[in-house]
């Protein structure tokens, strides 16, 4: 969630929650202090963001028989105390999916969607990824289907999946060209034709962000559609513990943590990442962040908080033009 909001940080706000109501639907009280000059406002409809979500849940409704998901009762609106800053979120499910949701976060200086549709561990579909930042004129974005299993070294997975949308990711790869360092440990959760990438606004760049995002989704729904149920319970289960993995990682990695603590406070934030935005972490699995990333664990037993400890990362695309793994030996995008 969030995934980059922290790398860009608005020279003329601070954020300071006031007071926070923990309950069921609760809300926090929040204010800004500004100091030196007004914040800079963006250049993008605070709203451009919607249309994204009601064309994935308008095209999802055509494909399958979609419901509000039971989450939708708790999380739904928070309004922070400033009357500007919103986070507005939304949730369903389907035969085929166990979770379809959005987050999205808006204010004068700051525009953020996260959406996400996870598939039943019945099937080995990958997860439909989008995360974007705007602040001011800059974007930071991450558009993917998330690979359920690690396509570097699980050839047939890749191959199931990835082969065919191979051409779909290569027409983006100029119009929305690699965005720069990316950590080994994030690459492992990507696929072939993930887009990641930041750019200046301008329409024919939000332009093209919304044609990649209807194209992709689509591919996604083809996949929805054509995937059989699982009957074998080792796969499903093998299926679950990949899909508990991913949820744990984001859960505990996600930057998005800091923003949301500012917006909310540290009880809500950590109750909306856990709960919502990375749902199934109780339900798909009982492993800890440990028990996946030991390498990541402290002398003291706690959980390193850096984002990255093997220290590689992705200056170019690290797959070829056929979805080959090639690490950072191409350099060009």
């Amino acid at each position: 969630m969030l995934n980059f909001c922290l790398m860009l940080k608005s020279p003329s706000l601070t954020t300071s929650v006031s007071s926070c109501n923990n309950g069921r639907g609760g809300s926090c009280s929040v204010y800004w202090r500004r100091r030196r000059k007004a914040p800079v406002l963006l250049q993008v409809s605070a709203a451009s963001y919607q249309k994204f979500v009601d064309f994935a849940v308008n095209e999802t409704k055509r494909h399958a028989v979609l419901a509000p998901s039971p989450l939708q009762e708790k999380y739904n609106t928070l309004v922070a105390m400033d009357g500007k800053t919103e986070l507005k979120m939304s949730s369903f499910q389907a035969p085929k999916i166990r979770l379809l949701r959005s987050m999205s976060i808006q204010n004068e200086v700051m525009q953020v969607l996260d959406f996400a549709v996870f598939p039943k561990p019945e099937f080995d579909v990958p997860i439909f990824c989008a995360n974007f930042f705007t602040a001011a004129s800059t974007n930071i974005v991450v558009l993917d289907l998330n690979p359920l299993h690690d396509v570097i070294h699980h050839r047939d997975y890749k191959d199931k999946y990835y082969k065919s949308l191979m051409p779909l990711g290569l027409n983006y790869t100029k119009l929305l060209p690699w965005g720069g360092r990316l950590t080994s440990e994030s690459i492992k959760f990507f696929s072939p034709i993930v887009i990641w990438t930041k750019f200046t606004s301008s329409q024919d760049k939000h332009d093209a962000l919304y044609s990649a995002f209807m194209e992709y989704y689509k591919a996604w729904l083809k996949l929805m559609d054509q995937a059989v149920e699982e009957t074998d319970v080792s796969q499903i289960m093998c299926n679950c513990e990949a899909q508990h993995r991913y949820l744990t990682w984001r859960a505990e990695k996600d930057p998005g943590h800091g923003v949301l603590k500012k917006l909310i406070g540290e009880t809500l934030a950590a109750d909306l990442l856990g709960n919502f935005l990375f749902n199934g972490i109780k339900e798909l699995g009982s492993k800890k962040f440990l028990d996946y990333f030991p390498e990541y664990c402290c002398e003291d037993g706690t959980v390193n908080e850096k984002r990255s400890i093997i220290g590689k990362s992705f200056e170019h695309r690290p797959w070829d033009s056929g979805g080959e793994f090639v690490g950072d030996n191409l350099k060009v995008n």
